[in-house]
């Protein structure tokens, strides 16, 4: 299965890794390893997480508090936001 990112979802990555280099040396890459193991496992298991009725379906990051959300486009995986989980609830909902 493929991925595909929407570019409003890598920009929320580059604002993230900015964000945590800022805090400390280092620190962005050790997001960006969460990001990438998280990614690994939603293409790997894309239907571990149940589906809402709005048709998407979110996984948290393991170390940061972030989840991947996404939806199933046929045979492609489409993020549509690497969303804070603290940050304004389901902002990304206008994505669908």
């Amino acid at each position: 299965m493929s991925i595909r990112f929407l570019s409003l979802a890598d920009q929320e990555i580059d604002d993230a890794v900015l964000w945590y280099e800022e805090l400390a040396e280092g620190l962005s890459r050790d997001f960006l390893d969460d990001l990438d193991r998280t990614v690994r496992l939603v293409v790997t298991y894309p239907d571990l997480i149940t589906q809402t009725k709005a048709g998407n379906r979110q996984f948290r990051f393991a170390r940061y508090p972030y989840s991947l959300v996404y939806a199933i486009d046929r045979q492609t995986i489409v993020v549509l936001a690497v969303a804070r989980q603290r940050h304004q609830p389901r902002y990304w909902v206008e994505r669908i």
